[in-house]
This record gives structure tokens, sequence and C-alpha cells, in this order.
């Protein structure tokens, strides 16, 4: 009997709410009773299995509605980040053609190079990089120093002066180092963020992000960043 009153009370509270002459009101309890039936399949024991395209529109929907109403969803907000995961791992463990890394060298570029650090003993991979830059022939500095290593051509040892860590320590303060990592978007965009920091102080400058840099960008970022230093002293970050 009790029962059967709430159940009349509660229909003519719903009657009263969702009213032909309120098309605003229906639409709410329309959506009312699609969260009343999510409720009921969170109660389910079975997991509910989503496809590809389930996923996309619950992102894609987490993207535009308030933080307010994410209690709506099925799949909980670290769910979200962790489908997110999931496709960035999965896109950079995808199979590549070709070989990893850097492409070999010629025979003959690799000929020429330990001709020229057996005949010049005193000179160092990047003078052997210069050397062949003057030919037309561009080849990375630590390639050549690896070249020459295997073949125990490794550079002249140094009788005096400091070690290399000790000019990094007394020139902290006057260098810039420089490196990049990378960001995933929501579409596996892949950005690349360029950071500079300082040695003596910590202290990190963001240069810039670019989805494609190449050596000219990179080299306007770091004018960029000597202007700003120039003009607001070495304190800007």
């Amino acid at each position: 009997m009790l029962f059967s009153l709430l159940y009349l009370m509660l229909r003519r509270v719903v009657r009263l709410a969702g009213g032909p002459s309120s098309s605003e009101q229906s639409k709410d309890l329309e959506i009312l009773v699609l969260r009343h039936q999510l409720s009921v399949l969170h109660r389910q024991r079975g997991r509910a299995r989503l496809r590809r395209l389930d996923r996309v529109f619950l992102a894609a929907a987490s993207r535009t509605l308030p933080r307010s109403s994410w209690f709506s969803f099925m799949v909980t907000p670290q769910t979200l980040l962790r489908w997110h995961r999931d496709l960035v791992r999965r896109k950079w463990t995808n199979r590549r053609s070709g070989r990893p890394g850097r492409p070999p060298l010629d025979p003959g570029i690799r000929a020429l190079i330990l001709r020229l650090g057996r005949e010049n003993r005193a000179w160092g991979c990047v003078r052997i990089r210069g050397e062949l830059a003057k030919l037309g022939i561009r080849v990375w500095a630590t390639k050549v120093r690896s070249l020459l290593r295997r073949h125990g051509l490794g550079p002249v040892p140094r009788r005096s002066g400091p070690t290399w860590a000790e000019f990094l320590r007394s020139q902290a303060h006057g260098v810039l180092a420089c490196d990049f990592f990378t960001v995933e978007t929501l579409r596996l965009k892949t950005l690349y963020v360029l950071f500079f920091i300082e040695p003596g102080t910590r202290r990190v400058h963001l240069g810039g992000v670019s989805a494609t840099p190449d050596s000219a960008w990179v080299t306007q970022q770091a004018r960029n960043l000597s202007f700003l230093v120039i003009t607001t002293g070495p304190s800007a970050s």
C-alpha cells in the first residue's frame, strides 16, 4: 500500500515536470531517464563492452561537458586518460619500414674519414667534419668520432690544461644547454618542445613548440632567447 502511494506521488510529480507545455522540462526529464538507466547499468555485474567509436564519442564529450556532469559517464576520467596512453603507446610501437636510426655511411666516405684520421693525427672529429664540409660532404661529428674510435684513431690525449668536466664547471654561468621533449595531442600528433637550461643556475627557458622542427627553426629560437636575455637581463625565464 505504501509503495503504491509513493508510486502515484512520483507519477504526479513527473507529469507536472514534463508536461507537453514545456519542451525544456521534457528534455530535462529525458536526460534524467537516461541517467537513471545509466545508473542501472552501473549496478550490473557484467562489464560493458565499448567499441572504438564509443570511446571516441565519450572522449570528445568529456572535452565539452563541464566537470560537474562527468558523473553521467560510464567510465571515469582516469579511464579516458588510460585510453589515450594506450593509443600513444600503440603509435610508437608500430613497425616501421627500413632500419631505425641514421643511415649508414657510404663506404667511400668511411674510407676518406679513416684516411684523414691516419694522415692527420692531431685532427679531431670536428676538424675532419669541417674538412669534409668543404668538399660538400655532410657528416655528423659524432659519426666521425665513433668511426675513428672503432679503428683505434681516437683524439690526441691532452697533456696539459683543464679536463672537459673542469672546463664545463668553470664556464657554467656562460653556456646554455638545449634539448627536446615530446608531447602527444588528443589526435596523436607529436609536438616537439624545445627548452634551454642554464647549467649554473638550473633555470629553464622555453624555446618554442613545433611539429616539424629543423635547424633554421632551432637557430631562430636561440636568437629569440639571446635577444630576450640581452633586453631583460639574465634572470629572465
